[in-house]
């Protein structure tokens, strides 16, 4: 369909709640889902929430096979998650980097819970529910955050493990954006 235009950090549109999708199998829908894929292909993203694109709905977008932002990550498959709730599975957390398409050129070491099981829908309304681990359940974190318009470096605990690429990880171009 279309690449959009992802809005940056600052935006006062990303700090603001996503509302629920009402109706599912829609020709909006689709078109929403078709052009957050094509995004978040043409910039090499993880995945792509429908704030980031100034869609203020609960749409969220994600996979990973061989991602050259993250070349050691593991496979997520591609999901298409529509008004996702995460639950925790225990209370074990792990720090990682990350970076998004709405703070480019810029990573952070940001504290994720290990195990999470998340259900919603997918673009025809047909529910999903899986249990995670992992990077798998870092993205999903990561992309359902947008969706109450929280930016991964508001996840950071010291301000010291955040910063330009380039700078944090020299020499690792394929990290670059």
């Amino acid at each position: 369909m279309a690449v959009r235009t992802v809005l940056r950090m600052g935006d006062a549109r990303l700090l603001q709640p996503a509302r629920p999708v009402e109706r599912f199998g829609t020709p909006e829908l689709h078109a929403l889902v078709a052009d957050m894929e094509d995004t978040m292909r043409a910039l090499d993203g993880a995945g792509l929430a429908a704030p980031q694109i100034g869609v203020a709905l609960q749409v969220v977008i994600f996979g990973v096979e061989h991602n050259p932002r993250y070349p050691d990550a593991e496979t997520v498959p591609y999901t298409v998650l529509v008004n996702p709730a995460l639950t925790p599975l225990g209370n074990e957390v792990e720090e990682g980097w990350e970076g998004c398409l709405s703070v480019p050129g810029m990573r952070g070491l940001v504290p994720r819970l290990q195990r999470v099981q998340y259900e919603g829908y997918d673009q025809h309304g047909r529910r999903i529910e899986r249990t995670v681990s992992g990077f798998h359940a870092r993205v999903v974190q990561h992309e359902c955050d947008h969706l109450a318009g929280i930016l991964y470096p508001m996840r950071i605990r010291d301000l010291r493990n955040f910063g330009y690429t380039e700078v944090l990880f020299p020499g690792q171009e394929e990290l670059q954006e």
